[in-house]
């Protein structure tokens, strides 16, 4: 079952070409992305000690900034559910928890990181397209996808305590320790007051003022958000002030073709363990997870 359609594709790629997997570091041709355009100067005939003269280059300013790439090294990796059609994903207290979405499969679960058992589990009603998920303020939230509702439960017992509504679609979710944080498909980022369930503020994210949208599952990971970009196997990672790209990790080649379905199955899950500074990620009813390493790529300028 096809969750969403895309909306028109603004991604602008650093295009990356990653090879290898167990334990291999991708490698990267030239950064190709899509340029901003130089600022343009009306020309005067003259000079003046405002205008100095190129000699025919383009101003520092004028220029746009590289981006930073990176790559992965995979440093484990363990069963998922290949059921499983990922669209939240965390770790705390030592369990992965995950928000699994489709119509009359959704669900809220905690698994074993090592052996992708699950051992709590609550189906979500089958009229509901679950989504993202995150724990907050001891409380569980999850997003629904076209329902326009979110739930909340207890974390210890799953029982569900109430509910809130928001406008547009539900696609990702994390928190910052201040607010949630919510993505709904579009480049909007909506930050949302954790008691009121309102929006506060809201950004546009973006790779040198080209609007990014498909942002998919969320982590709050050091200071930045971590995005999924739909149907791609790339990761944005986003100032949270400014809506700023401020790096792109490509993680092509992550699951190995013969393990791909050919359906659905793309990259979309990230999940963070600040104490032992771990990096999980997985896809949509992928039969892997994997711990890797971000590797950041040489500059090409």
């Amino acid at each position: 079952m096809m969750k969403k359609q895309l909306y028109g594709n603004s991604l602008l790629a650093c295009v990356l070409v990653v090879t290898g997997c167990g334990g291999e570091t991708g490698t990267t041709a030239a950064n190709t992305g899509r340029q901003s355009p130089p600022a343009t100067v009306e020309a005067t005939g003259q000079k003046t000690a405002t205008q100095p003269e190129s000699h025919g280059q383009t101003p520092e300013a004028t220029l746009p900034q590289e981006i930073p790439t990176y790559s992965y090294k995979i440093k484990n990796s363990w069963p998922h559910d290949t059921r499983a059609y990922t669209q939240g994903l965390i770790f705390l207290d030592g369990i992965l928890w995950e928000s699994t979405g489709q119509y009359g499969a959704s669900s809220l679960r905690k698994v074993e990181l090592k052996t992708g058992k699950v051992i709590k589990q609550i189906s979500v009603p089958r009229t509901y397209f679950a989504e993202g998920m995150t724990v907050f303020h001891n409380k569980v939230f999850q997003l629904t996808w076209q329902e326009h509702k979110g739930f909340i439960y207890d974390p210890a017992t799953f029982q569900k305590q109430g509910e809130f509504d928001y406008t547009g679609e539900g696609w990702g979710l994390t928190h910052d320790g201040a607010s949630l944080i919510m993505s709904d498909g579009t480049d909007q980022i909506r930050f949302l007051d954790p008691l009121t369930l309102q929006t506060t503020r809201t950004i546009s994210v973006k790779d040198r003022g080209e609007p990014i949208d498909q942002l998919n599952e969320l982590e709050y990971i050091d200071g930045e958000i971590y995005a999924n970009i739909y149907q791609t196997d790339r990761i944005a990672r986003i100032a949270p002030k400014t809506g700023k790209i401020i790096g792109w990790i490509d993680l092509t080649g992550l699951l190995a073709l013969k393990d791909r379905t050919g359906g659905e199955d793309v990259l979309n899950g990230i999940a963070y363990d600040e104490a032992g500074k771990r990096l999980f990620v997985t896809g949509k009813m992928w039969p892997k997870l994997f711990e890797i390493e971000i590797v950041k790529n040489k500059s090409h300028s």
